[in-house]
């Protein structure tokens, strides 16, 4: 896989063109100093389930893997915390108002999109919500269900880090 940083060719900070390897995560500029890191993006993904003890899947209605079955969730806004992302994702893509969000753990992903690869780091979180809402499949979610646990088939979500995150729920517990 090429390393991202192969793709910059020019500095962000003058636009010069001698914008050189600097190590494996970084590219220094040889004109004006500037040093760029690539780090990964923060996204987050909401773990929902409701008073039956089901969890509430997404159908993805856009590339990367469309039609198949997601977590609500997306990537952070600048000056956006990690829970205020996850509760704003929640809203935009199910019309669900978070009340609560819980912390649960994090898996490095690497993100096809408009051909390139973003890399990611996936912050997994519990979200309580208000259950009197009607759900409303919008933004990138084509359809929402709630599906009981033992009938999640994880080789059905197609995005390997949602993937691996249904796995390591059902495993350890966590809803």
């Amino acid at each position: 896989m090429q390393h991202p940083l192969s793709l910059f060719a020019h500095c962000p900070k003058c636009g010069a063109s001698n914008f050189t390897e600097n190590d494996f995560k970084s590219k220094r500029c040889c004109s004006c100093g500037f040093v760029y890191y690539f780090n990964p993006a923060a996204a987050t993904v909401a773990v929902i389930t409701n008073s039956k003890g089901e969890l509430l899947v997404a159908t993805r209605s856009k590339e990367p893997a469309k039609g198949t079955l997601d977590l609500p969730g997306g990537f952070c806004d600048c000056n956006e915390s990690a829970e205020e992302g996850v509760m704003r994702e929640v809203m935009e893509e199910t019309g669900l108002k978070a009340v609560k969000t819980t912390y649960l753990f994090s898996i490095p992903n690497i993100y096809r999109y408009s051909g390139m690869d973003i890399h990611t780091v996936d912050m997994f979180f519990r979200c309580e919500v208000d259950e009197s809402a009607p759900l409303q499949a919008n933004d990138d979610v084509q359809e929402l269900q709630w599906t009981e646990i033992g009938s999640i088939d994880s080789s059905k979500f197609g995005l390997d880090s949602i993937r691996k995150g249904i796995e390591r729920i059902v495993k350890e517990g966590l809803i």
